[in-house]
């Protein structure tokens, strides 16, 4: 298929797992693909291994830069038709809220939501001057209750949430969507040294192994979603197949609740 044809996309945040395994699938279903990170060699190994037209280092926080860059692909490519985000937030968990300094837990509400209106803003502003184009975010779902030890997240999933229904209203007559993906727990993009890095304390193979058997266990089909399926569930939602779809998310947690 080629739902994407002559379509031009932005992958905020895409020299990740979630981001590159999309750009590839964006780039199979026909699309002009540009990522954007902070960190040059890995957009560039990530565009290379996806086979995009491009690439950029841009701070989602830095409002100029992500305007910079929006107009950068619309210069050569002549339009925006996607912009997909999934830029980290440093969320910080694994500590009591009791025992949590506030900036811990502000931290994930503020990176999270400025950058996601910051590239949401820039991407929207483009689609609705020529007509059309699709925004799609992407959070956890930790805005429905994310649970103990969780920090900020459910905090910085519930603005996300807020701002795809709200930005959906006000944009959706200039013939633009807004939609978001709430996933949680890709196995196949997590690691042993990631999620020790969130809960800022080693974690050994074996509680590593004990931690992907427990995501497993906690979803109705007994199996955690993986990168590829986020990705297909992406460009789905940004080819003219989900044309009615817009101010809402996407349940592709596995079952991990019911929506």
């Amino acid at each position: 298929m080629n739902r994407l044809q002559d379509r031009t996309a932005i992958i905020w945040g895409g020299a990740g797992s979630i981001g590159t395994a999309t750009a590839r699938r964006f780039v199979e279903e026909g699309a002009t693909v540009y990522l954007a990170g902070r960190t040059e060699d890995t957009l560039r190994d990530a565009a290379a291994a996806a086979g995009t037209a491009g690439y950029g280092v841009v701070d989602v926080l830095d409002e100029d830069a992500v305007t910079a860059f929006v107009a950068r692909v619309v210069a050569e490519t002549g339009r925006l038709d996607v912009s997909f985000n999934v830029a980290g937030r440093g969320d910080v968990q694994g500590t009591p809220l009791l025992q949590m300094p506030a900036a811990d837990y502000v931290k994930p509400v503020v990176q999270g939501i400025t950058g996601s209106f910051h590239t949401a803003r820039a991407a929207a502003r483009q689609m609705a001057a020529q007509g059309s184009g699709v925004v799609v975010e992407l959070d956890s779902a930790s805005g429905r209750g994310s649970g103990p030890m969780m920090g900020g997240t459910g905090a910085a999933d519930g603005a996300k949430d807020a701002l795809v229904r709200d930005l959906a209203q006000e944009v959706g007559p200039s013939g633009v969507r807004v939609v978001g993906i709430w996933t949680a727990g890709i196995t196949d993009s997590l690691s042993a040294e990631k999620i020790g890095a969130t809960l800022g304390a080693p974690v050994s193979q074996e509680m590593f192994d004990g931690i992907v058997a427990s995501l497993d266990s906690a979803r109705m089909t007994r199996k955690s979603p993986v990168t590829a399926q986020i990705a297909a569930t992406a460009a789905f939602l940004a080819s003219d197949d989900a044309a009615a779809v817009t101010a809402t998310w996407i349940n592709a947690t596995a079952g991990m609740f019911p929506s």
